[in-house]
Order: structure tokens, then C-alpha cells, then sequence
């Protein structure tokens, strides 16, 4: 009795709204499956009181593609998330999901996809086993394939040995594979992942996208937040936004050829921050960015720009252990979006 009580009060407190995931009278759109795209935005906007989180965003999600948004953290991508999912009301704008109105069918749209949020939103005083099984209770899936479901995710998961164990004592990357698999234990055909790897280790990371390309691989939708540009790089399409409004959109390759005419150059040294300040006084630097143990400089060309700056270091004394050529990535092309587009608010505001 108790353990029915506590999920009774957390399933009236989440702020997911399990009361609308009566499947049986909530058919998918006779057309659903002719639709092209599983997720349709026109103009979407959210406001909060005088705060714009979300200008005019405009984008489209193939079935069964790995759609990535990417942007640091403030930048609108949880809020656009939650409108798509149903959660929160847009304040203008248009948005399906697939084939279901975010306005008038958002209880239609929260039956029928998965979704994970960032923060860690399973029992954790729940084993493995119980979390999974309360779970199959809200998305109401049928009895006679409680148990096969439930071997799924835990395979999935790679959960075998701990289906006892409480989800307390998991490891950060088990965690999120057991969320990930009661997102999908009603086999949504468009899932939500908010951040799915935030705060999770190198390793786990891409084992958990491992999992995400199987997804990809069996047909399904799979929309992910992130602001971890390396993971950006496995997305088939994303789309950059900043400031709640959206800068790019396109293939990692797109990206880097539409944004990045400028060659990149890796300066790894000893003081990043002090050598900010020496770059800035050479000419052939066009923007300079910290990366990791060093900087990324953006020049005009590399094999003129080099011997300049080699010079102008070994003039200030500044010490540095490698500077060569290389290929642009998917940070390179934001933060150039983003100093363009901050150069031009502040030309603005002069």
C-alpha cells in the first residue's frame, strides 16, 4: 500500500500530465503515415511575461531522422521542446507533431511520442524492474506485452544484472538508458530528448548514442537538444539557435561550408587566456576562440596567416607548442555565427 500511495502522489505532482495517455481513444491521423515530416514549425513563438524565450522559430523534421537543436544553455531549446511535446502553450505561431496541432491536439501529441526530459525523471527509490513496470501502467500497455517490453528495456539498457537493484545506485550513463527505454515502451514513432546525455561521462555518452542511431535505424523520429557540439556531429540534420531564435539549420557538412570560408588554425599553449590578449594585436586573426588547452583562430588564409602570427609570437615571447591547419568543427561554425551576429546587435545599438 505504501509503495501505490508514493507513486499515486508523484504521478499527481509530475509535471507531465499522465491523465492523457488513454491510447484507445486517441487514433493516430488517418493520413499520419503519408506525412513526409513527423515535426512541422511555422513561426513558433513563446513569451513569458516581457521575456522572449522563443522569436519566430521555422524548421521541419523528416521521419526518421536524428534532428539535433543545438545552443548553449538559456538559448530556448528546453522551452521549443515542451511546446512540441505538449507541455507548455505556445504564445504565436504554428507547430504538428506528427500530424497533430500543438494548440488544439497537444493531449493526441503526448500519446503518442517519448519523452526525456534533462533532469533524471525516474523513482529513484524504485528498483529497476518497478520503475519500468509503473511506467507500462501510464502508457496503458496491453498486458499480454507488459513482460516482453519490459525484457526490452532492460536488454537495451544493458540492465540484466541490476534489474533488482534500486535506480538509486545506478551509474549516471545506466540511468539514462533506463529513462530512455520507459520513453519508449509505448514505441512512439517520434521521440523528445532533452539534453539525454547532460552530465554523463565521455564513454556513456556515446554508448547512449549508440542507442540513438539503433533508434534511427528501426524508422524512428528522434529530436534531440544539445549543447555539446560533438555530439551535434552524429545528428543527420540540426538547427542552431541563440537567443531564441534560430541561425542555421542543415547537415554538419551544410554547416561548416556555408558558415566557415574562413580556414581555422589550432594554437595549443600552455596560457589560453593571457594569449587571447596577443592574438588580438595580430592582423592576419580574424576571430579567436578558446578550445579545450588552447585556441581556434580564424584567418584568411592559413599558409599566408602563419608565418605572420609565428613571428608576431616569437616578437611577444609568447609560448606556444603547436600551430597548424585544421578542419573546421561544428563549435568553429557557432561561435562565428554568434560573434556575427552579437557584431551586428551592437553595431545596432550605436
Amino acid at each position: 500500500m505504501r509503495k501505490r500511495q508514493l507513486w499515486f502522489r508523484r504521478w499527481k505532482t509530475s509535471l507531465f500530465p499522465w491523465s492523457c495517455l488513454r491510447r484507445e481513444e486517441i487514433p493516430v491521423p488517418v493520413d499520419a503515415g503519408a506525412v513526409e515530416y513527423a515535426v512541422t514549425v511555422d513561426r513558433l513563438e513563446k513569451r513569458f511575461g516581457s521575456f522572449q524565450a522563443v522569436n519566430q522559430v521555422s524548421f521541419q523534421v523528416k521521419k526518421g531522422e536524428i534532428f539535433g537543436f543545438l545552443g548553449p544553455n538559456g538559448a530556448g531549446k528546453s522551452t521549443t521542446i515542451r511546446m512540441l511535446c505538449g507541455i507548455i502553450v505556445p504564445t504565436a505561431g504554428k507547430a504538428t507533431v506528427i500530424g497533430f496541432d500543438v494548440f488544439t491536439e497537444s493531449e493526441r501529441i503526448k500519446s503518442h511520442i517519448g519523452y526525456m526530459s534533462q533532469k533524471f525523471s525516474l523513482y529513484e527509490d524504485l528498483t529497476v524492474e518497478e520503475n519500468i513496470d509503473f511506467y507500462s501502467g501510464i502508457y496503458q500497455i496491453p498486458a499480454d506485452q507488459k513482460a516482453a517490453r519490459k525484457e526490452w528495456v532492460i536488454k537495451m539498457a544493458g540492465l540484466t544484472e541490476h534489474r533488482d537493484s534500486l535506480t538509486t545506485v545506478l551509474a549516471g550513463g545506466w540511468r539514462q538508458r533506463l529513462a530512455l527505454g520507459c520513453a519508449l515502451l509505448h514505441k512512439p514513432p517520434v521521440i523528445f530528448l532533452d539534453e539525454p546525455t547532460s552530465g554523463v561521462d565521455p564513454i556513456s555518452r556515446r554508448s547512449f548514442w549508440d542507442l540513438i542511431y539503433q533508434l534511427a535505424d528501426e524508422g524512428v523520429t528522434v529530436f534531440v537538444t544539445t549543447h555539446y557540439m560533438d555530439e551535434a556531429e552524429y545528428c543527420d540534420r540540426l538547427a542552431m539557435i541563440y537567443r531564441g531564435e534560430l541561425v542555421a539549420i542543415g547537415t554538419p557538412e551544410e554547416l561548416k561550408e556555408r558558415y566557415m570560408t574562413e580556414d581555422v588554425l589550432n594554437l595549443e599553449c600552455p596560457d589560453p587566456f593571457r594569449m587571447l590578449q596577443t592574438i588580438a594585436g595580430i592582423p592576419e586573426v580574424q576571430e579567436a576562440a578558446l578550445f579545450g588547452r588552447g585556441l581556434h583562430l580564424s584567418v584568411a588564409d592559413a599558409q599566408a596567416a602563419i608565418p605572420a602570427i609565428v613571428a608576431a609570437l616569437q616578437a611577444s615571447q609568447a609560448e606556444y607548442t603547436k600551430l597548424e591547419p585544421i578542419q573546421p568543427s561544428l563549435e568553429d561554425v557557432f561561435v562565428s555565427i554568434i560573434e556575427a551576429r552579437d557584431g551586428v546587435r551592437q553595431a545596432m545599438a550605436l
